[in-house]
């Protein structure tokens, strides 16, 4: 910060506001803090009785906070941000699509551990809607050293973009509902009409739901005939418990592939299962799924079905925020579950 003549100052950035008084008309700042000083301003300065204003002075190696922020945006944002105006040094960042967002909490975390830099995310790992306000940035003082910023973006260029959007991609499901209750008759199948609708928010299809009962054997083959029929994910109901005679975890082992996890670190929805088989997710999803207004499927399946091929890390991190409070009006995705 140094004192300028006003005619020298053009193309720095003011300091402090110059507050305009006309008595009875108007007292207010003709000129706010951060303003880039222009040669058709120098007049009103000289009128307002400022012949010399204290400036940065943008040569010396300093960044004005609208290029700052514009410059941060730019390298840390991937795919589907849409972003504001710049205004008053902030740009905010919205969801272009809808989709799962994702946010690099290192890298976050990295470019945040300098207190000049603001990046401010919403939780990540949900689904959220085609212009959802999800982060804003901007750096703290009116102008921010070259260095600074350079260091931001090196961080980007190395760890990847801060946040993206994943997009939901209209996905095929093939659905297993177990249980001879169910197979006989005896009880009327609830699951299949609820899981239908759940994945239809996701831009999902259910192309057939069969119902092997309990024959272990007769499970397997229901998600592999699914999968050579080519669907992108299996969904099995039913039998996830621990009970002997459930049956469901075993006929998906049986399957073949890679189990990630059997539970999971979830309330509602610790008895989940994930395994990849021939490379297509097949999850058990436990009966909480069918009353329960929020569950491991939230947290889960969207992510799964975005591309994302989680690992049993993914499930530990779970853990934290992973109690559903079961509110009377559930807000989700604006709430700490799954967080």
């Amino acid at each position: 910060m140094k004192s300028v003549k006003v005619q020298d100052a053009v193309g720095m950035v003011l300091c402090h506001d110059i507050t305009e008084i006309v008595p009875g008309v108007v007292k207010d700042a003709a000129f706010r803090k951060g303003h880039v000083i222009r040669e058709e301003d120098i007049d009103k300065l000289l009128n307002l009785g400022k012949a010399h204003i204290f400036v940065y002075d943008l040569e010396e190696g300093y960044v004005h906070e609208n290029d700052a922020a514009a410059r941060m945006v730019k390298a840390a944002c991937g795919q589907g941000i849409r972003l504001s105006d710049v205004k008053e040094g902030k740009i905010n960042l919205f969801a272009e699509y809808k989709g799962v967002l994702k946010i690099n909490l290192e890298a976050l975390y990295a470019v945040t551990e300098d207190p000049e830099i603001c990046f401010a995310t919403i939780h990540g790992n949900k689904v959220i809607e085609e212009g959802t306000m999800v982060a804003g940035t901007r750096v703290i003082p009116l102008v921010v050293k070259e260095e600074k910023l350079q260091v931001f973006e090196k961080i980007c260029q190395e760890m990847g973009p801060i946040i993206q959007m994943l997009p939901m991609k209209h996905a095929k499901i093939g659905m297993v509902t177990t249980g001879s209750e169910i197979q006989s008759g005896r009880i009327e199948d609830k699951f299949g009409a609820i899981l239908t609708n759940k994945f239809s928010h996701l831009d999902c299809e259910v192309v057939g739901q069969v119902f092997p009962g309990d024959d272990r054997e007769m499970i397997t083959k229901s998600i592999l005939d699914f999968i050579d029929q080519g669907v992108d994910m299996v969904a099995v109901t039913g039998g996830m418990s621990v009970d002997p005679d459930d049956m469901t975890p075993a006929a998906i082992r049986d399957c073949g592939g890679e189990i990630v996890t059997y539970g999971a670190p979830v309330l509602p929805g610790a008895m989940f299962m994930l395994s990849y088989v021939k490379d297509i997710p097949v999850v058990g999803l436990p009966g909480c799924v069918m009353y329960a207004k929020r569950t491991v499927f939230d947290l889960t399946v969207p992510r799964i079905l975005a591309g994302e091929k989680l690992t049993r890390r993914d499930f530990t991190h779970l853990a934290h925020g992973g109690q559903c409070q079961n509110c009377e009006r559930c807000v989700y995705p604006n709430c700490g579950f799954g967080e």
